[in-house]
């Protein structure tokens, strides 16, 4: 029997130690309000994930990696599986095993490292279900280091919340911006946000036209306001004491006894699976 949730209960990172702890063998499915994916797990370590699509496909790996290019992966029969065609690659000596499990199991740490983003959305775990036709990362990979790495980004997120809680809010660049500018070295992400920096378009606006989450934009936004690059302004056509829209009423909090009463309960449950 499949377990449900939502993610405002309990957080992909929750999510990875209890299945971590219970050593359990299945596929979570993650669907965000703007992304999801699929991840595997083999006696809980992490052995496959995927966004979806042809994402995942080994093809699609070889392309991005540089291993082949876009035509030459049209050329390759979509009947093949992934396991048939690393098996025909390291045979004909174009990639050693070594170089196919490395490609492999980057692949799934970068598809899991984005997961941390999503906060908003629903979680279904299927134990003892796993993909027959894929490569798994082999060997499969541990979760100590990356439930760490998802403990510092959910506390990240914390604070970004706290300091951007409103993203319909506009910006705008403080005098001479051009100057600090130059004295800045942007991300390309940081640059296709500048590039909307308007009155008129709010933070939220320029996340969703970038198509960015939540996370990623309070990350750049904070950091340029740190930076002293922009300010924040009221929405344009906003007046001062009028009262906005209701707040929406807040997610049920839990106190930290009840919140581990229910994480032993989950935990409970997934080695029931």
């Amino acid at each position: 029997m499949a377990l449900k949730g939502n993610l405002h209960d309990f957080s992909f990172t929750q999510l990875l130690n209890l299945i971590h702890l219970a050593r359990k063998t299945g596929t979570l499915a993650i669907d965000g309000k703007s992304s999801g994916a699929r991840v595997s797990f083999r006696e809980g370590k992490l052995v496959y994930a995927t966004t979806g699509g042809a994402d995942g496909r080994l093809v699609s790996l070889l392309v991005r990696a540089g291993r082949i290019t876009a035509e030459q992966g049209k050329q390759i029969p979509e009947n093949k599986s992934d396991r048939e065609l690393g098996a025909m690659l390291v045979q004909a000596g174009l990639l050693t095993k070594l170089d196919l499990d490395q490609l492999v199991s980057n692949h799934v740490k970068d598809v899991v490292e984005r997961l941390f983003a999503v906060v908003d959305g629903v979680f279904r775990f299927d134990p003892n279900v796993l993909p027959d036709d894929r490569l798994m990362a082999d060997p499969p990979i541990n979760l100590d280091n990356i439930i760490m790495e998802g403990t510092r980004r959910l506390r990240e997120s914390e604070k970004l919340q706290e300091e951007l809680p409103n993203l319909d809010v506009t910006l705008r660049f403080t005098d001479r911006p051009d100057a600090r500018l130059r004295n800045v070295n942007l991300s390309v992400d940081e640059w296709r946000v500048v590039s909307y920096i308007n009155p008129k378009n709010s933070i939220r606006q320029i996340m969703q036209a970038n198509g960015m989450s939540e996370f990623q934009i309070r990350k750049i936004v904070y950091g340029m306001l740190q930076a002293g690059l922009v300010e924040l302004m009221q929405p344009a056509g906003a007046l001062a004491g009028v009262a906005g829209p209701k707040p929406p009423a807040p997610a049920q909090t839990f106190t930290k006894d009840e919140k581990r009463s229910v994480v032993t309960r989950l935990i409970d449950r997934i080695r029931k699976l």
